[in-house]
């Protein structure tokens, strides 16, 4: 790797910022100067490549000393500060949804629409997806380059990290406490399933199920459609999909399994005679990959229907930290860094 890499961080000591600096040095991707910033977190220090690295104020920060900025801090300090980087000379990644749906700015997921990074001429702000959809993607991208999905509808089972800290105390609290109250949730998340992410919009679907529509349609194909249901359940981490989806053509169990086994950062695991699937407390623990099981074919009215169950890292995998750093890698490796 490139060793100019001037890299500024925002949310470096948060859940997704330090997996971020894990997968880097996991992946050897040497940073010339790592500048981590913050604002309630600012004098304390983050461990990255065997050095204690204090953290800095972004507001007094001079963005020209970055050429990479990747913000995992939350939508309104995106949009208060992620262009000034853009203008400053950064290439700059949010993780945030402050972005994604901004015709000029790009939602990438490498493995899908890596090229659009290898066409940029200058810095500019590009969107990492929702959790949710970039793992369900990674999966739905074969089979629609094969057999063309027209619709599909999924139902979503997501993990309280995917809200932050203050959700997964919730949940060991109102779990191995006794602590019913709701704070982070609107009801209580132990023993419960709570068939609500993020707010309502005026369609009566949330935002999070729109958020798979809306971002499904700008990386992947905009006349697939779709419709999803968004629950939060009582795991800690790693989320889980059903995904029903209609293709244009006919396609057996084994022709699908087929279809998805060789994809990068894909695992197929669906032997149901050695109740092999994926779970998130088996596969979500700082894994990479996107775990597919359960696959089924049914032929209805004509139609050919695919049944699948998805099960990824939220937090260190294709939906947060591992993707920022997977977009990072695209940027170096087509000199844009």
């Amino acid at each position: 790797m490139d060793k100019s890499i001037n890299l500024a961080l925002i949310g470096a000591s948060g859940v997704v910022g330090q997996k971020i600096l894990q997968l880097l040095e996991k992946k050897n991707i040497r940073i010339n100067k790592l500048f981590p910033l913050g604002k309630s977190t600012v004098g304390q220090s983050v461990h990255f490549q065997n050095e204690d690295i204090v953290i800095g104020d972004m507001d007094s920060f001079d963005p020209s000393e970055a050429n990479i900025t990747i913000f995992s801090a939350g939508s309104s300090v995106a949009k208060t500060h992620a262009r000034k980087f853009v203008e400053s000379g950064s290439y700059v990644v949010d993780l945030s949804s402050e972005f994604r749906y901004e015709d000029d700015v790009p939602l990438i997921i490498p493995e899908i629409n890596g090229d659009i990074l290898d066409d940029l001429n200058d810095p500019a702000l590009i969107a990492n997806p929702n959790c949710s959809t970039s793992q369900l993607l990674m999966v739905l991208k074969p089979i629609h380059d094969t057999y063309g999905v027209n619709f599909f509808n999924v139902a979503t089972y997501q993990a309280v990290s995917g809200t932050g800290k203050e959700a997964v105390a919730e949940l060991k609290s109102q779990t191995f406490d006794g602590n019913s109250e709701p704070k982070v949730y609107p009801k209580p998340i132990a023993f419960n399933v709570i068939p609500q992410c993020d707010i309502f919009l005026d369609n009566a679907f949330t935002k999070e199920e729109m958020k798979l529509v809306w971002e499904t349609k700008k990386i992947l194909d905009p006349a697939i459609e779709i419709q999803a249901t968004c629950a939060r359940v009582p795991v800690m981490n790693g989320h889980s999909e059903a995904v029903f989806l209609k293709c244009s053509k006919k396609a057996s169990r084994e022709e699908i399994i087929n279809c998805i086994e060789g994809t990068p950062g894909v695992c197929v695991m669906d032997d149901p005679e050695n109740l092999e699937y994926p779970t998130p407390l088996e596969q979500a623990n700082d894994s990479e990959d996107v775990y597919v099981g359960r696959i089924r074919s049914q032929q209805i009215q004509n139609d050919t229907w695919i049944s699948l169950w998805v099960v990824a890292d939220n937090v260190y995998g294709k939906g947060a930290a591992l993707n920022a750093v997977q977009i990072l890698q695209r940027l170096v490796s087509s000199n844009k860094i």
